[in-house]
């Protein structure tokens, strides 16, 4: 059987990784969320922050490299994030 790697570039690779990550860090908290025994959910919140740190650690280094470039937001939308969500509690 063939590497399916092989064809594959570095950045393909980070950024399949990254989707992964994604999807990953969304069924732990699913789980977390959906669990009724305090010590399971325990080690899926372990878990959950765990993958979330594998996330940042793929998402820093794509970014080091220039293959995910995330602008800064604005000062202003900021607050209006912050506003409408305080206003949702």
């Amino acid at each position: 059987m063939m590497n399916q790697n092989a064809d594959m570039s570095e950045k393909e690779i980070m950024t399949d990784i990254l989707s992964s990550q994604k999807q990953i860090t969304g069924m732990y908290n699913t789980f977390a969320n959906e669990c009724s025994a305090p010590a399971v959910r325990d080690e899926f919140m372990n878990l959950l922050n765990e993958e979330h740190q594998i996330q940042a650690d793929v998402f820093s280094e794509m970014q080091k490299r220039g293959w995910y470039t995330a602008e800064n937001a604005e000062q202003q939308k900021i607050e209006q994030a912050k506003q409408k969500y305080k206003n949702a509690q």
